[in-house]
């Protein structure tokens, strides 16, 4: 199968269009923290780096045009998605990779798909994505950040781990915005961590 040749200047272009200054900071961010750990954990750099570019793309798209488009193109709304539609970032800049930078990878539609919630039994794409977004050099608010930005270079379930726990202690204070997804996500790889910690006993 040939390899798909992906032109970042032009995607990085086309995408500054879309996304205000700070955001595209952070993706600028994203990008290349996952081009790093993408070096380390022996994953495709522009796959990585092109994931990483696209995850917020339709981030800064109005609220009510974010359910307009899910509507218009059958793209599934949960009831907590509905009520909270800045959740949709995620499911719609998987659909908008496609269609609008004609991004085919189904393992990159995937990772931009679940880079805010996670999930159980990431791919090393998907967990890569999932950290970057969180430890990316302008990220400084998140508490543990120095421990987790260690541990992604070193285990990265352990890392997704770390995240997802401080992320479930942070949204416990408004659970009406918790995904069950990062529920099941964090029960998924809090095992590993205790199987980990057995082992290590």
């Amino acid at each position: 199968m040939e390899k798909v040749v992906y032109d970042l200047q032009k995607m990085e272009k086309k995408l500054k269009k879309y996304l205000d200054r700070n955001r595209f900071i952070h993706t600028q961010g994203v990008m290349y923290t996952c081009a790093s750990l993408a070096m380390v954990h022996d994953i495709e750099l522009d796959k990585a780096q092109v994931t990483g570019l696209l995850h917020d793309c339709a981030k800064c798209i109005p609220n009510d045009k974010k359910l307009s488009i899910c509507k218009k193109n059958r793209i599934p709304v949960s009831e907590l998605e509905a009520e909270n539609p800045f959740l949709l970032h995620a499911k719609l800049g998987a659909y908008l990779a496609e269609k609008k930078y004609h991004v085919s990878d189904r393992e990159i539609l995937s990772a931009i798909t679940c880079h805010t919630t996670g999930k159980p039994m990431m791919s090393t794409l998907e967990k890569i994505v999932f950290v970057s977004d969180y430890i990316e050099p302008h990220r400084n608010k998140a508490p543990n950040l120095s421990q987790i930005r260690k541990m992604a270079f070193i285990d990265l379930d352990e890392c997704v781990y770390l995240i997802l726990r401080d992320t479930l202690h942070y949204l416990n204070n408004n659970p009406k915005t918790i995904d069950t997804t990062t529920e099941d996500a964090f029960v998924y790889y809090k095992e590993l961590h205790d199987e980990k910690q057995e082992e290590n006993n």
